[in-house]
């Protein structure tokens, strides 16, 4: 079946500056891709082309397999957008906007919409503008769902929300996932909790897509490694795992592999005991974004 979003070539220009360098990607129906990159890295200008807000310079964007610059209309008719910053007109209540939603929307569950903010425990009946950041991105989250949305498309959707709105935005999405098989594309610098739900991951640096891949084969290669006593020869030998950082430290040598395989690891042991410890997404990431590749002195 075709993807529910593909991008080809999508390069983004502002001036001299390269925003996007050529990224392609694609997101099979039904599973989550999480997007991640430090401030900078091109997430925002790689959304605004996803929802036909800005013509890439070079290469196409495709939702539910249409050119989104073509075809916005109707493709984000299907598709539920939450924005890094709630936007809803400031006077009027949750509860109007989900009206004035459900007129646009023939599919908007005005039900589902009222049990979700019940959910949240924010008031229907307040104005928009009056709600804290926290209500606001959950509003957001329960205008974007009750569409049904085909697609779930979530610009960093926990930024600067307290950890109990957090859990109950990703709480909501896990719900979503379980009962509809939705497909959803975000952009987080929440990795603990995308951790979890994640199918496929992205690592963004500079414009460029470092990584893209399934988030177990992704975890599967990396490792921390530690020998308290190694033997001479062991930074050589760490070439054939492609190291990201070797460091000496006072207490003996550790290093971060990217291509560590369970096959090759026996012939490690001339070099001493050793230890090995899979890496959490995060790790993974700091490792990828902020290590120079190669190696590093002392530390």
């Amino acid at each position: 079946s075709n993807p529910a979003l593909f991008v080809e070539a999508l390069t983004v220009r502002y001036g001299k500056k390269t925003a996007l360098d050529a990224i392609s990607l694609s997101v099979a129906p039904g599973s989550v891709y999480a997007l991640l990159g430090s401030n900078g890295a091109g997430k925002s200008s790689l959304i605004r082309c996803l929802l036909g807000l800005r013509r890439p310079d070079a290469g196409t964007a495709y939702l539910l397999g249409r050119d989104v610059w073509r075809h916005r209309a109707e493709i984000l008719a299907e598709v539920g957008v939450v924005p890094e910053e709630p936007d809803a007109p400031a006077s009027l209540t949750a509860q109007e906007i989900a009206r004035w939603s459900a007129r646009i929307y023939p599919q908007f569950d005005l039900v589902g919409f009222e049990e979700r903010l019940r959910r949240f425990g924010v008031p229907r009946d307040q104005p928009f503008g009056s709600l804290s950041k926290g209500q606001k991105g959950q509003v957001g989250m329960a205008l974007a769902l009750a569409p049904s949305p085909r697609l779930l498309v979530l610009d960093d959707p926990t930024l600067g929300l307290d950890p109990r709105a957090r859990r109950s935005v990703f709480e909501e999405l896990i719900g979503e996932l379980a009962e509809r098989g939705t497909t959803v594309f975000l952009t987080t610098h929440e990795l603990g909790a995308v951790e979890g739900i994640a199918d496929r991951v992205g690592i963004l640096r500079e414009g460029r897509l470092l990584v893209d891949e399934e988030l177990e084969a992704l975890k599967a290669r990396f490792r921390r490694l530690r020998w308290a006593h190694p033997e001479p020869g062991v930074e050589a030998a760490l070439g054939e795992l492609a190291p990201l950082a070797v460091t000496r430290k006072a207490w003996g040598l550790e290093a971060i592999v990217s291509r560590f395989a369970e096959e090759r690891w026996p012939s490690f042991a001339r070099f001493g005991a050793a230890e090995v410890e899979p890496l959490r997404l995060e790790d993974l990431f700091l490792a990828l974004v902020e290590e120079p590749t190669g190696e590093r002195g002392a530390a």
